[in-house]
């Protein structure tokens, strides 16, 4: 008999994986349940709603992918590298994704958040709070850069927000194209919109 935890975090698991996979409106709690091998009564006992799955999940899915991100992220490696790293983890991430389920999957966060935002609040919220949350690794090393003179933009919070509305574009075009070769050269737009500078040899 599997312990409440570890029923709990298979709840967990399943259900950002499905709504990645499909979307937020076409995965019902049975369907959930159904691939955990939980059944409903259990899941009730855990969640409320299948809201409350979604948000705690996407909130336990951003906890688990943020000690790649720190790394990714590290102040001890050069601003610009970080973000040339960050590209190639999205891209990466994404073929893994389509290589699993048969198609690219796009951003996670974006997906429900735009599907679900005129219908339930708390979900909206969630999606915006850990959207912002990716944003400000790129702040930091756009920051960094600035300090450097790495690039030719002066206002790192708003290069940070444009970078990734168009990394967010990019993804959302390699879905609906289902191509990901959308996102196989993501540095070269985000460092002429930085305005990278030639790096001395």
């Amino acid at each position: 008999m599997s312990k409440p935890g570890a029923t709990k975090d298979k709840l967990l698991q399943v259900a950002f994986d499905l709504i990645w996979n499909n979307s937020y409106g076409s995965v019902s709690v049975g369907d959930i349940c159904e691939r955990a091998g939980v059944n409903k009564g259990s899941f009730y006992h855990f969640f409320e709603s299948k809201a409350d799955l979604a948000i705690e999940a996407y909130q336990e899915h951003w906890k688990e992918g943020q000690p790649e991100l720190d790394r990714i992220f590290s102040p001890q490696v050069p601003p610009l590298e970080r973000l040339e790293r960050y590209c190639q983890f999205l891209y990466d991430r994404q073929v893994a994704k389509a290589a699993k389920y048969g198609h690219v999957c796009g951003c996670p966060y974006a997906s429900i958040g735009s599907e679900i935002a005129t219908h339930d609040e708390k979900i909206r919220a969630k999606s915006q709070e850990l959207i912002g949350c990716a944003r400000k690794y790129l702040e930091s090393a756009i920051a960094d850069a600035i300090r450097a003179d790495l690039v030719s933009v002066k206002d790192p919070v708003l290069a940070a927000q444009r970078v990734h509305a168009m990394v967010l574009g990019m993804l959302v075009e390699a879905k609906v194209q289902n191509n990901l070769e959308v996102l196989r050269d993501l540095e070269t737009p985000i460092m002429a919109l930085l305005g990278a500078k030639p790096v001395p040899a």
